[in-house]
């Protein structure tokens, strides 16, 4: 053996140990957060020894002659879609240098090995359609290639810039297009990227977009465009995709960003190296997130995975506990191994273990030990919790006032977030002797918004306050009929001008998930138009018909105090709408009800439709083909003047009188049209209609309260400008429950009532204005 031929072996042995030495080193990746618990994933990537880290891949340059190995020289083009005459010289020195005069693939036109020296000879790659492979496997020579392909470490991927050849694993493979540089961005042929890195490949002729897919996440491309979609979230590139040759071509960066692989730019080699992890990966979460020592049960769960398919064979915990008996920081490891023998990097979770919950303590005070009967008692509650986390009381006799002499105990339970409970009671005495009768004491201390009971057989026989009313002119469209919908349809439709006033109330009983909408459509065709919206509220959609209207009222009234629901709509000639668009947002099941009240201005006139429809369908392309529902026993109708103004400038309050709304008799009701059947309609109850009620003279010392008269009822009504309450966390019952609205103080005052019906409540109501009882000392 000559000493040239020991030499050639000498090198290609120290190449071969090359790819066998790690090339690069463990790096820690910066610490997350899960769930409020500290995690920190320490994972290893493989660098080249003589890659430059920076830059972008593919950049166009210079032609650069560099080192690329023990005596490698190479010499190439940098840039552009045309390569010059490259000469590789391998080894030491002495072989015979072969010339390549193929432009930028960097192989013989027939396949073989790059550097020319002897190798098994592949197919040179084809440029048939996509659906074609575009790769081609060969075991490198004992030339260049073998030289490259030493350089590739562990897991690599290495792409050479204006080439179609790829490295990996020792083996070359040819791409179906070259790596091409296009105004600074490096493009590679996506099926090439997709047989090298382990993707998942596949086209959806209906977007017209070429999909990949691996761990989880799914990439989208289009030709010709600049954004690319990562599960369903559009991410700009920095060219667009192209197609050349029937090969499709996208920006490097867009797939290396999007799955995390890092890569390094070898300037000098005119190689772009590619980390291809085939670690397993450990992952987990701790539950719950607050853990206390020695009482909490800790799970975890894994959320592990490995590439290539292959199987978790094992595992490793440390630090590890079901139960942590002492308060602290721990710090949780895991590992785990695939069925190759690889183990993953360490994965680390650091909890804050919590010292034992301790329970709340419950208690209070009350201003004396001993009370007169009706004699008003004042609770204070003094309960704490460490972790201030009380979030329930539960009270046991905590009347304002007792009206049976004896002994009492109060009793309280407070519970915290964690189940834990305190209990505290107190005992009172009450006397034989009276301060205040039942009665009394309700009138002078039920707090505003709550109710009390009383005898109201005898509301009837009070003065009733003769009334005269004025109006103010705005239209009301009342869509209650069918209130129980049983099939999609048009509940109702109307054409209005200017202020227009708006109460829905409907049931879903179509037996599947629906939506409510409202739809505006200008009806002229040769103007715009605009529609204001002022005030809304909604309520639903929930089972609970006097919640939902008592939501709406409230929702309605507060958006009057904040304008929160002000809303400018403009209309093309001709042109439909779907508005208020809080009816539509949410589905209503089977069972729900949904109570909406508005009020808007229109410039022009606007025909409003409501309708119910699956929850699926498009309201707007529905609309030309959905029926008029017939109505039932329910209201539905279009009325004038649906702002009723009450002025009552004489005293009122020295003594028991009474205020009738919604009776058809004192109050009656507005008239209107059907706006579906032209026929004529009254608006029984006055739903609907706002009231403006101002008593100008209230006497001193006056309780004025709301007093159901035909049945339950539940809603919200404004004194003085303030949300009021009918009754807090309860309906009224008629005919003996009061809510109280309002106290005067010692002087007579101006008193201001806004009022509109509660839908799904019942009328007619009375306001009742009655004289207190007189204070007394205890």
């Amino acid at each position: 053996m000559n000493f040239r031929k020991l030499t050639m072996i000498a090198v290609f042995a120290a190449a071969q140990t090359a790819l066998v030495i790690p090339a690069g080193a463990e790096g820690a990746v910066q610490p997350e957060t899960v769930q409020g618990i500290s995690v920190n994933a320490n994972s290893s990537a493989d660098s080249t020894a003589n890659a430059q880290t920076g830059g972008t891949a593919g950049v166009a340059g210079q032609s650069t002659t560099g080192n690329t190995g023990d005596g490698q020289n190479s010499t190439g083009g940098a840039g552009g879609d045309k390569g010059t005459t490259s000469t590789d010289n391998t080894g030491t020195g002495d072989q015979t240098p072969s010339t390549n005069a193929n432009g930028d693939d960097g192989a013989a036109s027939d396949g073989s090995p790059a550097d020319g020296s002897s190798g098994q000879t592949g197919t040179t790659p084809g440029t048939g359609a996509e659906t074609t492979p575009g790769t081609t496997t060969e075991t490198a020579g004992s030339g260049a290639a073998t030289g490259i392909s030493a350089q590739a470490g562990s897991n690599q991927l290495i792409l050479m810039m204006n080439s179609n050849q790829m490295y990996q694993n020792g083996k070359l493979y040819l791409a179906g297009q070259p790596m091409a540089v296009k105004n600074g961005v490096s493009y590679v042929a996506i099926r090439a990227m997709v047989e090298r890195v382990g993707l998942k490949l596949s086209y959806d002729s209906k977007t017209k977009e070429t999909i990949i897919i691996k761990d989880g996440k799914e990439l989208r491309f289009k030709t010709n465009s600049s954004v690319y979609r990562v599960n369903g979230e559009s991410k700009p590139m920095k060219g667009p995709s192209y197609q050349q040759n029937n090969v499709f071509m996208v920006p490097l960066t867009s797939i290396t960003q999007a799955l995390n692989i890092p890569y390094t730019v070898d300037q000098p080699g005119k190689r772009v190296i590619l980390s291809l992890s085939t670690k397993p990966v450990a992952a987990f979460t701790v539950q719950p997130s607050e853990i206390f020592a020695g009482e909490t049960n800790v799970t975890y769960s894994t959320q592990s995975k490995t590439s290539n398919g292959l199987q978790i064979v094992d595992e490793r915990w440390e630090g590890k506990e079901d139960v942590f008996q002492t308060a602290g920081t721990y710090t949780i490891t895991h590992y785990v191994q695939d069925s190759s023998g690889q183990w993953s990097d360490p994965y680390t979770v650091t909890v804050n273990v919590l010292k034992p919950n301790e329970p709340p303590v419950a208690n209070f005070t009350t201003d004396k030990d001993e009370y007169k009967m009706g004699e008003l008692i004042t609770i204070t509650d003094h309960s704490t919790d460490d972790e201030n986390a009380i979030v329930d009381r539960q009270w046991i006799n905590d009347h304002k006032a007792f009206f049976q002499p004896g002994p009492v105990t109060i009793r309280l339970t407070v519970t915290d977030k964690h189940g834990a409970v305190g209990e505290f009671q107190k005992t009172i005495t009450i006397t034989n002797e009276t301060l205040y009768t039942e009665d009394e004491f309700n009138r002078l201390f039920t707090p505003v918004g709550e109710k009390y009971t009383f005898d109201g057989t005898k509301v009837p026989t009070w003065n009733n306050l003769d009334f005269t009313f004025t109006s103010e002119p705005a239209t009301l469209i009342r869509s209650n009929s069918p209130e129980t919908v049983y099939s999609e349809g048009v509940l109702y439709k109307e054409t209005a001008l200017g202020s227009t006033r708006f109460m829905l109330h409907h049931v879903n009983a179509t037996g599947k998930n629906t939506k409510l909408y409202v739809i505006a459509t200008n009806t002229y065709t040769d103007r715009p138009a605009q529609i204001t919206l002022q005030n809304f509220g909604i309520g639903g959609p929930n089972p609970y018909p006097e919640l939902t209207g008592k939501t709406s009222l409230e929702r309605y009234f507060q958006s009057m105090r904040d304008s929160s629901a002000y809303q400018m709509i403009n209309l093309a000639p001709g042109e439909s709408k779907v508005i208020m668009t809080d009816v539509n947002k949410i589905k209503m099941k089977p069972g729900d009800t949904i109570s909406a009240l508005a009020d808007a201005f229109s410039d022009y006139p606007i025909q409003y439709t409501v309708i119910m429809i699956d929850e699926n369908k498009d309201p707007l392309q529905s609309l030309p083909y959905l029926s008029n529902l017939d109505r039932d026993v329910h209201n539905r109708g279009t009325y004038p003047d649906s702002v009723r103004v009450i002025n009552y400038d004489q005293q009122v309050g020295s003594t028991p009188s009474r205020l009738v709304l919604g009776d058809n008799k004192a109050d009656p009701n507005l008239k209107g049209l059907d706006g579906i059947y032209g026929t004529e309609a009254s608006n029984a109850g006055n739903f609907g209609v706002l009231y403006k009620i101002k008593f100008s003279r209230v006497a001193p010392n006056t309780l004025i309260t709301l007093n159901p008269r035909g049945g339950n009822y539940n809603g919200i009504v404004t004194v003085n400008g303030q949300v009021v309450q009918v009754a807090n966390k309860a309906s009224v019952s008629a005919p003996n429950e009061n809510s109280v609205l309002y106290r005067t103080g010692k002087y007579e005052e101006s008193v201001e009532i806004m009022y509109t019906p509660s839908p799904g409540s019942n009328l007619p109501i009375n306001l009742l204005l009655m004289p207190m009882p007189q204070e007394k000392q205890s």
